[in-house]
């Protein structure tokens, strides 16, 4: 790539960051995208609400998403992983995989987050299948089936709430002695939840559809969906080595503008909150690259 100056420097490419790069990009502005074309939805096989694109699978959201943004010619891809950022003078240096270095007077960080798996075998197969994050994205498909939810404490008990919304045969896997409270536990059996405290062994699964759950001490329990919330890890070293302040929860930490702590330095997506869906990539990138851009005007008027 001959240029290697930008006027915005976008990490991510997926949802949020070609949002963020076609509000850039109706700017008038020099975006670079640097993408490995690595999302953590990509075992996913269908989206759901999203006005207009619902039941699509990411892939084809994505696909689309990016044909449209390549018709704005100010707006450049580049295939890779980056590997250091760093504030200078004129902005931004971001190295990438190929050694080459790019320069941006903004950043925008739509890296995304990388769950992590338990060690339980069968649960990475079936993650975004039918182990499931987030029953607004895939509850509907699984309404009134056998469900599981893994978890424990607090927020197993807010989950359970959430999920038996959707359906009441319904039964809390804490993997172990539950740390539920009594009041809690009360609770659930008014509901008619069930709490099994068994250890998980395996789950057993057809190309990804759960089939049943599988415990240490034998026993079995078959279900249609299992919902659960894992432990993340950001994509990217935002905090290292741009200094940007992280929120307790681990999420890049943002304000109304998305602006970071660090000046220049914007974050949209899943790195910078809880909500995770497609909808809410999109609108949080069209907001950051807009608010990018308005600063660039300032700074430039």
């Amino acid at each position: 790539m001959e240029n290697k100056n930008f006027d915005v420097i976008i990490i991510g490419g997926s949802y949020s960051g070609l949002s963020a790069a076609m509000a850039l990009g109706r700017s008038l502005r020099n975006v670079l995208i640097i993408d490995n074309e690595k999302p953590c939805n990509r075992q996913t096989p269908h989206s759901h609400n999203f006005i207009t694109h619902d039941g699509k699978t990411p892939k084809e959201i994505a696909a689309e998403a990016k044909e449209q943004v390549k018709k704005y010619n100010t707006v450049k891809f580049y295939d890779g992983t980056v590997l250091k950022m760093k504030k200078n003078e004129n902005g931004f240096a971001v190295e990438v995989s190929g050694n080459e270095i790019f320069q941006a007077k903004k950043l925008i960080l739509a890296s995304g987050i990388k769950d992590m798996m338990p060690e339980i075998p069968g649960f990475a197969e079936c993650w975004g299948i039918s182990v499931l994050h987030c029953p607004y994205c895939h509850g509907y498909e699984v309404k009134n089936e056998t469900t599981g939810i893994l978890a424990d404490g607090d927020m197993a008990f807010e989950f359970s709430k959430l999920i038996f919304n959707m359906t009441k045969d319904l039964t809390l896997l804490t993997n172990g002695k539950s740390t539920l409270s009594n009041e809690q536990v009360e609770k659930l059996g008014q509901n008619k939840i069930q709490i099994n405290e068994g250890e998980i062994e395996r789950i057993e699964h057809e190309n990804g559809y759960i089939q049943k759950v599988i415990f240490k001490n034998g026993k079995n329990l078959s279900l249609k969906a299992l919902y659960a919330k894992v432990p993340f890890v950001q994509n990217i070293n935002a905090s290292g080595e741009l200094g940007c302040e992280m929120t307790e929860q681990g999420f890049i930490k943002v304000d109304f503008m998305h602006k970071t702590t660090v000046p220049g330095v914007f974050a949209c997506g899943d790195n910078v909150t809880m909500m995770r869906s497609v909808a809410n990539a999109v609108a949080q990138g069209n907001f950051a690259g807009a608010m990018a851009n308005k600063e660039l005007v300032d700074e430039e008027f």
